[in-house]
């Protein structure tokens, strides 16, 4: 409760800050309203829009201390990706100056006037003046809103390296119904792979397994917005341009997945007309390496892009795990020591054409390939005793485990985009297919010791052979149609191929020294599973007030076969509605509300449903329950945007989210084919329902010039019933908090911190390839983990005139305090464990940039040739 009263604090004193920022003018008596209104789209000499354009506006202002007018800052925005932008409550007397500045483009400056000439204005008053508009006197009557249609920005020849950066990407941008985070410029991870950027996006949450929780539950993770197989160790930092949170999705996305939402990676593209690119290395503080560069060709109707990187890694994890064992006779405690190493490295590229075939029909090819090599080795020494003198029993064992793995992943993904002449109106098709294959041997070697002697008496030899592949096949269309008035249509088709297939071979060497298979603990199987999905959506505007209704349809079937036995299963899952409701209310002040429902589902997958237990790693036994039905969660979320002035903003959310028949594991016992003894299992059981309801702030502040933070902060409560047991409910908070200065001679600094108090265990998604010793992978309802906190730093150095060369030293958890320290509990056990993985990891990249921004580069012949019309495709 004291944690939550200083949170409370904090909270207010933020709003003390926020209050003293001045909010946009309000008309006082004698004063003329704020009724002015400016807006309009950026767009290139093709047509293109541009986004991310920084857009000012500036008003002259008499200096009380000079007596001289001057300009002085009013508002400033970068415009969407449609290259729009919006002022609204402008000031109407004097004239506005409209600044247009970006990157590779001549800047633009332009004067806006409200009032024709000869009108002036004077003090409001109750009534309207004779012969004009209320509070004006003299011609006629002033126009408030003000479209300035397409500006089109011309090209600056000049090269990159004199060009002067005078527009950057806001670190953070909010939207109402997802929080956009630019993570190109984040220096803490450089060098480092999507776990180290998510590590420092606020609302995301990741452990020492690399498993990625948001709000404590395990999102879907999209790539470009479309669902992958890649996990996040295998995308290199550099390559992601920035992360889209969506906590509550609309009928648009998936319903698949669970109500814990997407996080969507979007990776760097760059169609600037001419050459650019760069190159990069690094090191870390064991000797690991990365490196890669990337480049980009623009001319005419034609795009090229390629980018190659590197990644070595040499991760170390520690940890300790004690278990005292309640069904023993006597009970008996179980000490273990672990020690992880893990030595590899993966290779990423990828490669991509745009093609713009008219100034309303692009297409869109690309192609990436990913390597990966791992050697993993644990070390494990267990101590058994009993807790009572009276049939004392001492054991001692020590395992070592090695092996090789390596992952071959491919994908091509081919993509149109339409324009129709109206307005808004677009139709999009794409076809995303990736394959994967991975092979692996694992070895594991135990000794026994005799009670507390170092004289070995027994020793099991045991060899895994892995090897399997996947195949993903993904199209989709979707249409948009503009109705007038603001109202549009949206719908699209969807359908996802998966086939599967993977082989585990477990073997045990006999007195010979030969390896014989055991076949009671191997697993070898295929599966295929399709979901064919529909969706519609309608929005509209009334007002100020803005509805969005969806409806999504989808159906599902699988179908699988255990390979070394024969065993068939096959379900099919009937069409279900998820529906999705957006209503928003714009309020004075820069101000917005938002509500939002929608539905979702997740559905077992293929793994979770065979009823084969799997003894590959006898230290965490799995298996499988036919009986899963899929869970379906209801979400409800109630979100306030408020931006000040200078793009200081504040987003609040309240939510609730309840499941029913909640997927989660637990724990059960089983005879060990292997030994005959009986063991712990790790199955699947459909919980009762589970709820999470809490509150979310995330804050943007731009201090001074050379000073900005971000501040995310979720108190959440969460709870799970299950018939054979019910988690607590507990009170919980998650905090993160990122603050970037601009130092002197080209310094840049970067300190990240955050902090998670005691929660109750996420649900475990089966992420990961190696499960944690001694079935650590409890059901959610069976455990806690413990408050852990932990800061990272970072500081980049910039040369050249240019500033195109770059220097970054990072060091994460510089305090070594981010370990894990879990408590779970079962009928069967109580159990204490902690690790602690790569602590105060150091790493030197070096970055240089270069390129030609030239619209003459590679040109025809014809000096009048075509310049790259057309809309470039977007992934949704």
């Amino acid at each position: 409760m004291r944690r939550i009263a200083f949170l409370i604090t904090l909270v207010l004193a933020s709003s003390g800050l926020f209050a003293q920022m001045p909010a946009v003018n309000q008309a006082k008596p004698g004063q003329v309203p704020n009724l002015g209104h400016v807006f309009g789209k950026i767009v290139d000499s093709a047509g293109k829009p541009l986004s991310d354009v920084s857009v000012i506006l500036m008003q002259a202002k008499l200096d009380p201390s000079t007596k001289k007018s001057k300009e002085i800052f009013l508002k400033g925005m970068s415009t969407k990706a449609n290259g729009e932008f919006n002022f609204e409550e402008l000031p109407v007397m004097p004239p506005i100056k409209l600044k247009i500045t970006a990157t590779g483009f001549k800047a633009i400056e332009q004067t806006i006037s409200f009032m024709p000439a000869g009108v002036q204005a004077r003090p409001q008053t109750t009534t309207p003046l004779a012969g004009g508009m209320p509070g004006f006197q003299g011609g006629g009557a002033p126009s408030f809103d003000k479209d300035l249609g397409k500006i089109k920005l011309e090209t600056d020849v000049a090269q990159l390296s004199n060009v002067t950066i005078t527009a950057t990407k806001p670190l953070v941008r909010l939207d109402a119904d997802k929080k956009v985070f630019n993570v190109e410029k984040n220096i803490v991870s450089a060098g480092g792979t999507a776990l180290d950027v998510m590590k420092n996006v606020p609302s995301v949450n990741v452990d020492i397994d690399g498993n990625v929780t948001l709000r404590n539950a395990a999102p879907q993770v999209y790539v470009d917005g479309r669902p992958t197989t890649l996990t996040l160790d295998q995308i290199p930092a550099d390559a992601i341009e920035s992360v889209e949170v969506i906590t509550n999705p609309s009928a648009k996305y998936d319903a698949s997945g669970g109500g814990a939402g997407i996080l969507n990676i979007v990776l760097k593209k760059n169609r600037k007309t001419g050459y650019n690119g760069n190159v990069r290395a690094g090191v870390d503080k064991r000797g690991g390496l990365n490196g890669g560069g990337d480049f980009n060709l623009r001319e005419g109707k034609v795009n090229f892009s390629a980018a190659l990187m590197v990644n070595q890694m040499k991760g170390r994890t520690t940890g300790t795990t004690d278990r005292l064992n309640l069904q023993d006779s006597p009970q008996t405690s179980v000490f273990q020591e672990n020690l992880n190493k893990t030595n590899g490295g993966f290779g990423f590229g990828k490669i991509g054409l745009d093609y713009f075939i008219t100034n309303k029909t692009t297409l869109s090819v690309s192609g990436f390939k990913v390597h990966g090599e791992f050697k993993p080795w644990e070390s494990i020494s267990i101590t058994t005793d009993s807790l009572y003198n009276s049939g004392k029993v001492a054991a001692n064992s020590d395992r070592l485990s090695t092996g090789s793995r390596t992952f071959n992943g491919q994908g091509l993904v081919l993509g149109m985009k339409h324009l129709f002449a109206k307005e808004g109106e677009e139709w999009t098709a794409d076809m995303n297919y990736f394959t994967g294959r991975n092979n692996g041997v694992s070895n594991y070697a135990t000794n026994y010791y005799s009670g507390n002697s170092s004289q070995v008496y027994d020793k099991e030899v045991q060899q895994v052979l892995s090897g399997g592949n996947d195949k993903n096949f993904v199209i989709q269309t979707d249409y948009t149609k503009p109705l007038g008035n603001g109202a549009k249509f949206e719908m699209g088709l969807r359908a996802a191929l998966r086939s599967r297939v993977n082989n585990n071979n477990t073997y045990l060497q006999d007195n010979s020294g030969q390896f014989v298979l055991v076949p009671s603990a191997t697993s070898n199987y295929k599966n295929n599973d399709n979901v064919y999905a529909a969706y519609a959506t309608y929005s509209g505007n009334l007002k100020d007030f803005g509805y969005k209704l969806g409806l999504r349809a989808e159906s599902s079937n699988y179908s699988g076969e255990l390979t070394n036995t024969g065993e068939q299963f096959k379900n099919t899952y009937p069409v279900s509605l998820f529906p999705s409701v957006f209503l928003t209310q714009k309020l004075a002040s820069n101000q917005q509300l938002q509500l939002s429902y929608s539905r979702r589902i997740n559905r077992p997958n293929f793994f979770q449903l065979i009823p084969f237990v799997d003894y590959t790693d006898k230290l965490n036994i799995t298996k499988g329950n036919p009986g899963l039905v899929p869970e379906f969660t209801q979400s409800f979320e109630l979100s306030y945007l408020k931006t000040f002035k200078g793009n200081n903003s504040l987003l609040g959310s309240l939510y609730y989210k309840r499941t029913d028949n909640l997927i989660t594991r637990y724990l059960d016992k089983q005879t060990n084919p292997l030994t005959g003894t009986e063991d712990l299992i790790n199955t699947y059981i459909n919980a009762n329902w589970s709820y999470s309801a809490g509150a979310e702030l995330t804050a943007q502040n731009y201090l001074t010039k050379w000073w900005d933070i971000s501040t995310n902060l979720n108190v959440y409560n969460s709870q799970i019933k299950a018939d054979s047991n019910t988690q607590a409910a507990l009170w919980s908070w998650f905090g993160k908090f990122n603050s970037n200065f601009k130092l002197p001679s080209d310094f840049t600094m970067q300190l990240t911190a955050t902090y998670q108090s005691k929660t109750n265990l996420p649900v475990n998604s089966n992420q990961g390839m190696m499960g944690p010793p001694f079935g650590q992978a409890q059901s959610s309802s069976q455990g806690y983990i413990s408050s852990s906190w932990g800061v990272d730093l970072a500081v980049k150095k910039t040369f050249l005139p240019s500033k195109a060369l770059s220097l970054t030293l990072s060091i994460n958890d510089i305090f070594r305090t981010r370990v894990q320290n879990q408590y779970s509990y079962s009928n069967y056990f109580i159990q204490h464990y902690n690790r602690l993985r790569d602590p105060q990891m150091i790493r030197l990249n070096l970055a240089y940039r270069f390129g030609k921004i030239d619209m003459s580069l590679f040109k025809r012949k014809n000096m009048k040739a075509e310049q790259g019309a057309g809309e470039s495709m977007q992934q949704q």
